[in-house]
């Protein structure tokens, strides 16, 4: 186990966040990676020290001599005090909305930089991948030279209306607008479309409005460093993943590099099968 920097930064728009930097060893390597750092994005509930996925490609990414900065954004863990300029806020992945997320990784972004990085690749799972590719169409950030997005579910009102899951969807979106226009947007609602969890109404309608405002195959065509997508074969069974490599490769336009694997037997969290994961991401990070 290598051992981890306990690091933090305050976001342009006030908010604290922790993290840990891992620093490969010195010495040994054949080749010099793309990236001289990754920025590790946690997923819906998690945080940067938890998370079996990037437990395990941490030290495989150290080998290749890649340092690897695992954050928390402002939605980490299910509901956060989060400390302010303007004093404690409850966030976390129930209460947050997503283009937050352009604050919290500007802010990592300038950490690394203030360290001497100059090539960093951002790597999201699931709702963190969501927010790497949406941070990087928004903003070409000079520092990104690759994105990894690994397990990015849809976030898509018309996709769901269109599921067989739509009454139940409708069901919750409709529960959301009535707290909504009563003046209860914080109220938590206990969904079980698209996925069971606990969400505020304006968190739902923010990430399953229908602006699909973080809807990945919206904003493929906006990246512009070479992006590759990953998924898990099993999920792919599920109304979340379903059918997403074919829509994915077909919103790239002509000129983007954008490829997409699946790893087969693999579930949400890659149970398993890391070292596969792990392989795809550092052959693409060495190309």
């Amino acid at each position: 186990m290598s051992l981890v920097e306990l690091v933090q930064v305050r976001t342009a728009d006030g908010v604290r966040l922790d993290g840990a930097l891992a620093v490969p060893k010195s010495g040994g390597l054949e080749r010099k990676p793309i990236a001289d750092a990754v920025l590790a994005i946690h997923g819906t509930g998690s945080n940067f020290y938890s998370g079996t996925v990037f437990e395990g490609l941490t030290p495989k990414l150290l080998a290749d001599g890649i340092a690897v900065l695992r954050i928390n954004t402002r939605g980490h863990d299910v509901i956060s005090a989060a400390a302010t300029l303007a004093g404690p806020r409850r966030l976390g992945s129930s209460l947050e909305h997503v283009d937050g997320c352009r604050h919290d990784l500007a802010a990592w972004l300038e950490f690394l930089a203030s360290r001497g990085y100059r090539s960093v690749a951002l790597v999201g799972h699931s709702l963190g991948a969501i927010k790497a590719i949406y941070f990087a169409a928004q903003l070409a950030h000079p520092l990104v030279k690759r994105l990894v997005a690994i397990s990015p579910p849809r976030l898509s009102y018309s996709h769901y209306l269109a599921s067989e899951q739509r009454n139940e969807f409708e069901a919750h979106y409709g529960t959301a607008q009535e707290h909504i226009a009563g003046g209860r947007s914080e109220a938590l609602m206990e969904i079980r479309t698209p996925l069971p969890f606990l969400l505020s109404a304006a968190n739902f309608v923010d990430k399953y409005g229908p602006e699909e405002k973080y809807n990945i195959l919206r904003q493929i065509g906006r990246v512009s460093v070479p992006a590759l997508f990953v998924f898990g074969g099993i999920e792919l069974e599920e109304v979340n993943f379903r059918g997403l490599p074919e829509a994915i490769s077909a919103a790239a336009t002509s000129g983007q590099n954008v490829r997409v694997v699946t790893v087969t037997g693999a579930n949400h969290i890659y149970t398993g099968q890391i070292e596969e994961l792990a392989h795809k991401l550092r052959a693409w990070l060495a190309a």
